[in-house]
Order: C-alpha cells, then sequence, then structure tokens
C-alpha cells in the first residue's frame, strides 16, 4: 500500500477510533455546543482561526469547507446565512452533525480528488487540514479548481523562513552535518500519530505555487493562537479564569516579538485568489491587518 493511501486510511478511520459509538459521538458535539454556549478558551482559540475569513463573508457567496471532520467549521458559515458544503475524507460526524442542524449540505471527499466541478464553489476554507495531507500541493490545486474566487488555507507557520538566524544556523551546520541541528530543533522534521509529515505554511511556498498556476494576487495574515492545554480548554475566555489571564499575558508578549520581527507567527492564513479582488474585499482585508500581493502580469504570457 502506498505511503498516501495509508495516510489517507488512518485519518479517515481517526474518527472512528476516537468515537467508537453514537453516544460518543453525541458527546462530542454536545462539548462544542457547550464551549459555544460558555464561551470558553476552547472557543475562544478556535473562533480566533475561523475569525480570519471575516474578510470575506459580507457577501452571499457559496462555500467549501475541508478537512472538516465535524462540520464545526462549516456551521460557522451556516450560521451567518451563507451557502456552505461540508466536507472531509471521513463520513463519521458529517451525516450526525447535518442531522442535528449544523449545515445543510456535505460531502465525503479526498482533497486530492474532489468530485466537484470546475468552480463550483466562490470559496474553499480549509482549516488545520492542509498540514495533515499526504500530498499537500495536490490538494491545494483540486481546492483551486473548484473554486471561482480564492482557497483560504489557515495553517501551522513554518517558522524558518521568517527567522534569519534559524536559516543561517541551519545553513552553517548542515555543511558539516546535517543531523546536528535536529539535536537542538527537535520539530524540525515533525510527524503526527497518525504517520504524516506536518506541512507548515510559508508566505514563500504560496507566493511561489501561485505565480507559477499564474494566478493574481495572495494575502496572508498570521496571529498568536497556540494556547490550548486540556487542563482549562473549558474555562471562560475572560478574566473570571486565571488560565485566560496567563494567555492575554502571553499573547500580548508574543504580539509583541512578532511586530519586531524577532519570531514570526505560531498561525498563518493564506489566502490564494483565482482573480483580482474587489476593492471591497482588498480594503477589508488590509483592515483586518492582512498583507494583499497583487503580482505583475507574466510579461511572456500569452
Amino acid at each position: 500500500m502506498s505511503s498516501e493511501k495509508r495516510s489517507h486510511e488512518a485519518h479517515s478511520e481517526w474518527y472512528e477510533v476516537q468515537y467508537a459509538t453514537k453516544e460518543a459521538k453525541d458527546k462530542a458535539i454536545e462539548l462544542w455546543e457547550d464551549d459555544q454556549q460558555r464561551k470558553t478558551i476552547n472557543y475562544w482559540i478556535h473562533q480566533r482561526m475561523l475569525d480570519l475569513a471575516n474578510p470575506f463573508v459580507t457577501e452571499p457567496k457559496s462555500w467549501l469547507t475541508v478537512g472538516d471532520g465535524y462540520g464545526f467549521d462549516a456551521n460557522h458559515f451556516f450560521k451567518k446565512g451563507l451557502e456552505v458544503t461540508a466536507s472531509d475524507i471521513s463520513g463519521s460526524f458529517l451525516p450526525l452533525s447535518q442531522s442535528k442542524g449544523l449545515f445543510n449540505q456535505y460531502a465525503i471527499e479526498n482533497v486530492e480528488k474532489l468530485t466537484f466541478e470546475d468552480n463550483s464553489f466562490d470559496y474553499v476554507f480549509c482549516k488545520e487540514a492542509y498540514h495533515h495531507f499526504p500530498r499537500p500541493y495536490l490538494g491545494v490545486y483540486e481546492m483551486l479548481r473548484v473554486a471561482r474566487e480564492a482557497v483560504i488555507l489557515v495553517e501551522p507557520h513554518d517558522p524558518i523562513s521568517k527567522m534569519p538566524l534559524l536559516l543561517a544556523m541551519r545553513n552553517i551546520f548542515d555543511r558539516f552535518d546535517t543531523s546536528l541541528l535536529q539535536k537542538y530543533w527537535r520539530n524540525r522534521y515533525s510527524f503526527e500519530e497518525v504517520g504524516n509529515y506536518v506541512f507548515k505554511l510559508s508566505e514563500r511556498e504560496m507566493d511561489k505555487l501561485a505565480n507559477g498556476m499564474g494566478l493574481p494576487a495572495v494575502a496572508f495574515k498570521g496571529i498568536n493562537n497556540n494556547y490550548y492545554h486540556p487542563s482549562y480548554g473549558k474555562e471562560k475566555a475572560d478574566d473570571s479564569s486565571p488560565a485566560f489571564r496567563k494567555i492575554k499575558k502571553k499573547l500580548a508578549f508574543h504580539d509583541f516579538l512578532t511586530r519586531f520581527s524577532l519570531m514570526p507567527s505560531q498561525v498563518l492564513c493564506a489566502v490564494i485568489f483565482k482573480k483580482i479582488p474587489s476593492q471591497t474585499v482588498v480594503n477589508a482585508l488590509k483592515q483586518e491587518g492582512f498583507q494583499v500581493h497583487i503580482f505583475p502580469p507574466n510579461p511572456y504570457s500569452h
């Protein structure tokens, strides 16, 4: 069996391993609904990532969520009155989530070979799933194929392109011993328990991908958001929680370091446009703190 097939099967079966019964699945949705109602730290962390799509939700556009195993991302757009289809390689939760009214439509899909026609959705939204894909560029190409306007990725940020000192250390160490830096940089090569390599996002990689396909623009925004811990995830995201007060201090410190380029943001939102965005969208992106890169035309294209 090929490595990518093993990865697809492992991710498809993961939910059934974690939630073997309907009661367990019902409980998982109930806990998520409780997070929503009580505005817990879990809710706050995920909402900050979902809010990165805010510049695009002011118009009645259609959406596809990818790698949306529970359908919770689709619910975010559904509650805004938008047309949305939830999709994932696993069918464990999506029928149940639909029956509970979280969204209207879902599809069981392998992102490497989506069954939708070209230009089926205005936007494709992929949060915390790209880094699981065994062949992520295939997934991006497919998402771009079925999108009319743009693909929006929200993923862990690859630090090396944003940290010149780390890049310099890597270059120097690798000249003498390519394994030496791994003693200090433990997650240089990151793998997950299901077996896949963790692909992190970088601005440069998305720039190259878009230019290679002749696409017109990209946009980027980074946030610091790695504050989840099971010991306090259910506490309320307000000052009544000592844990949340500590998180706010960490966030302020990390934002300070990021602002002065002393550390990269922990999470990157990368938007790959298939056509030049409207001025309304560009203005909304800039207002939300995105950098928008409009590419010069290829002088040799015909």
